[in-house]
């Protein structure tokens, strides 16, 4: 029965060690796998130097399609359905329309679904398309031939048809009324409550028609040009994608860390993770996983075929060379990269004798057992 349990035991042993459980793949697994001059792999492999790590970091920001193309010159006291006007007729001589200075006031008139209001011996004018100045004009021409040389002032009480709407990351999504010095993104998004997140993590998309446009709300409040005029009709939504980055492998600790304001170097990211694990990490490959954009690759002589969303390189550096600080104090984490640090060979090894051990044990105490049993 002992023989037989220890034939178990190490059957199980010669089966798993092809299986032993890791933090990731291997340095070696990824050296592998990786592009060479003579042959394709599934990524780029790039040693990280100086220069290199200066490059990546002068290299042109990203170019943004912007919101500048979106900026309307469309009046933003259009008058439509739903909209309460305030309508004051002077006729100086007339008993019509004769209140003293402030001329006749009438009540608050709303712009019925046919875009018309009911005027005192007009009847109905459509005012519906218009300005509160065109509106003014076309009452004083109804009453043309009724009411002697009428003056007319039209103001908009109301303006339920000339606004956005605005959704997404904010504290009061709906509708927000447009005006004349109301009518900027920021003016929006503002009276609106803003939104309780980092600029650096909110995306402003404005879909107008079958169009749409978008950018960081971080450019928005520093670019003045960005800042751009709305017109009535458009959505604005406030996309919230969180800038992290994850970390994994022989670090001290294990994590999907948020991206500050600003930018943030290797060397800060090893920190806030609690930097490598001494007794596993293998310091000389601490590595990055990154999608780089096709210009960056190509500026570092890259030819990785680019994928849907961008070309996969891997950044590997030397943290055992006094330079990897350097080097690493150069270079910029980017969102949605990954840092891997892979296990030392030792370790490899140490963990490998670990589970030998733990089989032999169970063996030894089979053995025991049974022999007590006897």
């Amino acid at each position: 029965m002992t023989r037989t349990a220890a034939s178990l035991m190490i059957v199980a042993l010669l089966a798993g060690c092809s299986s032993i459980p890791r933090d990731g793949p291997s340095g070696r697994n990824i050296s592998q796998s990786a592009t060479t001059p003579e042959r394709q792999g599934d990524y780029a492999l790039v040693d990280l130097d100086f220069p290199t790590s200066e490059r990546l970091r002068q290299a042109p920001a990203p170019t943004l399609t912007g919101l500048a193309a979106a900026s309307s010159d469309e009046p933003t006291d259009i008058i439509g359905i739903g909209d309460a006007l305030t309508v004051s007729i002077f006729s100086p001589g007339s008993t019509l329309f004769n209140s003293g200075d402030n001329g006749n006031l009438l009540p608050p008139l709303v712009v019925d679904r046919n875009g018309a209001v009911t005027i005192p011996y007009a009847g109905s004018v459509n005012v519906r398309g218009q300005t509160p100045g065109q509106a003014a004009a076309s009452v004083r021409q109804a009453l043309q031939g009724k009411v002697g040389n009428p003056q007319v002032i039209v103001t908009q009480t109301t303006a339920n048809s000339n606004a956005v709407t605005l959704l997404g990351d904010v504290r009061n999504p709906g509708r927000q009324p447009l005006a004349a010095n109301h009518d900027r993104l920021l003016d929006v998004i503002a009276a609106a409550g803003g939104s309780s997140r980092s600029v650096h993590d909110i995306t402003i998309r404005i879909m107008r028609g079958d169009r749409t446009y978008s950018a960081p709300m971080s450019v928005v409040t520093s670019t003045f040009g960005e800042n751009i005029r709305l017109q009535r009709g458009d959505q604005v939504n406030l996309d919230y994608k969180p800038r992290r980055f994850s970390s994994f492998g022989a670090f001290n600790a294990v994590a999907r860390s948020d991206l500050p304001p600003g930018p943030l170097t290797l060397t800060e990211a090893l920190s806030g993770v609690g930097g490598l694990d001494s007794n596993l990490a293998n310091a000389q490959s601490v590595l990055v996983f990154r999608f780089e954009r096709p210009e960056v690759a190509q500026m570092l002589g890259i030819n990785q075929p680019a994928t849907t969303r961008g070309v996969p390189v891997v950044y590997r550096l030397n943290m055992n060379e006094g330079q990897g600080f350097f080097i690493a104090s150069n270079f910029q984490i980017e969102p949605d990269d990954i840092i891997y640090a892979p296990r030392a060979g030792a370790a490899e090894m140490r963990k490998f004798f670990e589970l030998v051990q733990s089989f032999t044990r169970v063996v030894y105490d089979v053995s025991v057992t049974s022999t007590l049993n006897r």
